[in-house]
C-alpha cells in the first residue's frame, strides 16, 4: 500500500509541477513578452489593486517598465495580459480595431455590465449604432443646440446651495451634480423624488469593479452587486413604464432608444437596462474624479485661478446682456480654460487601463503577443510620462500652448482612442468648462480639508477633500 500511495504522489507532484510550469511558461508561437506571470489563478493582480498615495503610475506599472521595459506580460486575476506603455504600438493598435484586437472587458466588468452586452459591445455594427446615438444626445451638436443651458442652469443650482453650506467634501458633491444630470438626461430620473439615492449605490463603484469577481457577503465585489442590483431596479422600472405607456415622451435618451427598439432586434430589455446603467455609471466616476482633481489643483495655484478669472470675466465684459447664458461660442472660446481640463485629464489618468482582446497573434518589437491574449494600455504611463512630458507630476496647464497634435494624439488619451474612443468626451469637456466658468465668476474656494490623492489603481482622494465655497457678491 505504501508504494501505491507514494506512486500517487509522485504522480501528483508531478502534474503539478508540469501545470506550474505551463502556467509561468505559456504557449506561443514566438517570444513572449519579458515579465512574471506571478502566482497560479490570482497572478499578480494583487500588485496591481495596491494603494498609492500618489497622482503618479501605479508602483505596479511603473516598477514592472523600469525592470522589462515599455511592453510586458503578466497575469491579472486568471487572466494572461500584455501591459503597454509605448505610445507608438498603442497607437497602431488602436487604429486596428476590429481586424487585430476587440474590445474587452475583465470578468469583473463583463458580469457587472452583463455578458451578453459586453460581447455586443464588441460587434463593429452594434458599437456604431451606440457611438451615433450617444452623440446624438451628448455630441457637440446636442450641447450646442439645446444641453448648454440646462447644463448651465444645473450647475448654478448646485453651486449656489454649495454656497450655503459650512464645508463640502468635493468628491462627493461633484459626483452628486453629475449622477443626477446624466440620469435626467438618460431616462428623466428625477433624484429629489426618487425614495432610493441610486448616486450613493455608485459611491467606490469601481473599487469593486477593480476587485476578484467573487460574491460572497463582505467583498467588495459583493457590495457592488448589491449597488448595482438598486440602479438596475429603477432603470428597469422606468423602461417598463414607458413600454405599457408609448404616448409618454420625455424628450430624452430612452425615448430615442425605445423608437429603436422595435427595428434593431439587439436591443432587447435586458441590453437596453445595461447599456444605460453603463452609460451612467462611466458618467459619473470619471468627470467627477477629474474634475475634483481640477478643484484640488486650481485650489492650490493662485496664478491659475487668476487667468482663469481673466479670461471669464472677460467673456462676461464682452456680452451685450451680462446676465445671458453661456453660448457655445464663449465656450470655445475659452484657450486657458481647456488647457486647465487637458492638464486635469493628463494628470488624472482616471481609467486604470483601456482593455482589449488580441484576434490573432501581433508583432511587436521582437516579441509575440499570442491570440486571445488580453492587452491593456495604461493611460498614467503615457500621460505621466517624463519623456514627454517635461515635470510630468506638476499642474502646468501652459505646457499644452506648445503640445503639438502629433504628440498628444499618442500621448494623451484621457477617453481612449481610434474608432472606439469615448463618445462623452466633448460632453465631459464641456461640463468642467461651465463649471468653472461659474466657478470662477460667482465664487471663490476656501480649503477647510486637504485632499489626498490615491491610487488604488483608480483615481481616489482618501478621507476626502473638503472646501467652503462663498459667493464673491453679495
Amino acid at each position: 500500500m505504501w508504494s501505491v500511495w507514494l506512486s500517487v504522489a509522485s504522480l501528483l507532484i508531478v502534474l503539478a509541477t508540469h501545470w506550474l510550469y505551463r502556467w509561468r511558461n505559456p504557449k506561443c508561437s514566438g517570444k513572449l513578452p519579458p515579465g512574471s506571470m506571478g502566482f497560479p489563478l490570482i497572478g499578480e493582480t494583487l500588485g496591481l489593486l495596491a494603494s498609492s498615495k500618489s497622482i503618479d503610475t501605479p508602483p505596479f506599472i511603473k516598477n514592472r517598465m523600469k525592470k522589462y521595459g515599455p511592453i510586458f506580460r503578466t497575469s491579472l486575476a486568471g487572466r494572461p495580459v500584455v501591459v503597454s506603455s509605448d505610445p507608438e504600438f498603442n497607437y497602431y493598435v488602436f487604429q486596428q480595431e476590429g481586424k487585430l484586437v476587440e474590445r474587452w472587458y475583465m470578468d469583473s466588468f463583463a458580469k457587472i455590465l452583463h455578458q451578453d452586452a459586453a460581447r455586443i459591445n464588441a460587434h463593429k455594427n452594434v458599437h456604431k449604432y451606440l457611438r451615433n446615438v450617444i452623440l446624438g444626445h451628448f455630441g457637440p451638436e446636442a450641447l450646442k443646440d439645446k444641453m448648454l443651458p440646462q447644463l448651465e442652469d444645473a450647475i448654478n443650482k448646485r453651486l449656489y446651495g454649495w454656497s450655503k453650506l459650512p464645508s463640502l467634501e468635493v468628491k462627493s458633491s461633484t459626483s452628486a451634480m453629475i449622477f443626477d444630470f446624466t440620469a435626467k438626461q438618460l431616462f428623466s430620473f428625477q433624484a429629489d423624488k426618487s425614495k432610493e439615492d441610486i448616486c450613493e449605490s455608485f459611491t467606490n463603484f469601481l473599487q469593486g469593479l477593480m476587485s476578484f469577481p467573487i460574491n460572497i457577503p463582505g467583498t467588495a465585489y459583493h457590495r457592488c452587486l448589491q449597488n448595482q442590483k438598486k440602479a438596475i431596479s429603477i432603470i428597469t422600472s422606468e423602461l417598463e413604464e414607458r413600454k405599457s405607456n408609448p404616448e409618454i415622451r420625455k424628450g430624452d435618451f430612452l425615448d430615442q432608444i425605445l423608437v429603436d427598439m422595435k427595428t434593431e432586434t439587439f436591443l432587447t430589455d435586458k441590453f437596453v437596462i445595461y447599456m444605460m446603467f453603463g452609460l451612467l455609471f462611466a458618467s459619473f466616476e470619471t468627470i467627477s474624479s477629474t474634475l475634483t482633481l481640477a478643484i484640488m489643483l486650481i485650489n492650490e495655484n493662485p496664478k491659475v485661478i487668476r487667468e482663469l478669472t481673466e479670461e471669464h470675466e472677460a467673456i462676461l465684459k464682452n456680452r451685450e446682456d451680462i446676465n445671458s447664458g453661456l453660448t457655445w461660442k464663449e465656450y470655445k472660446s475659452m484657450t486657458f480654460t481647456h488647457n486647465v481640463i487637458n492638464e486635469s485629464l493628463r494628470l488624472a489618468s482616471v481609467a486604470p487601463g483601456i482593455l482589449r482582446r488580441t484576434l490573432q497573434d501581433i508583432q511587436v518589437n521582437g516579441y509575440t503577443i499570442p491570440k486571445g491574449w488580453a492587452l491593456m494600455v495604461v493611460p498614467a504611463a503615457l500621460q505621466l510620462n517624463p519623456g514627454t512630458y517635461e515635470d510630468p507630476l506638476t499642474f502646468n496647464p501652459w505646457r499644452w500652448q506648445n503640445i503639438s497634435a502629433n504628440v498628444s494624439a499618442k500621448n494623451f488619451i484621457p477617453f481612449g482612442a481610434g474608432m472606439t474612443s469615448c463618445a462623452g468626451a466633448e460632453f465631459s469637456k464641456v461640463l468642467m468648462g461651465v463649471f468653472l466658468h461659474n466657478l470662477v465668476t460667482k465664487y471663490r474656494m476656501t480649503t477647510i480639508k486637504e485632499g489626498e490623492v490615491i491610487r488604488s489603481p483608480a483615481l481616489g482622494f482618501g478621507d476626502g477633500f473638503h472646501i467652503q465655497i462663498s459667493a464673491k457678491h453679495g
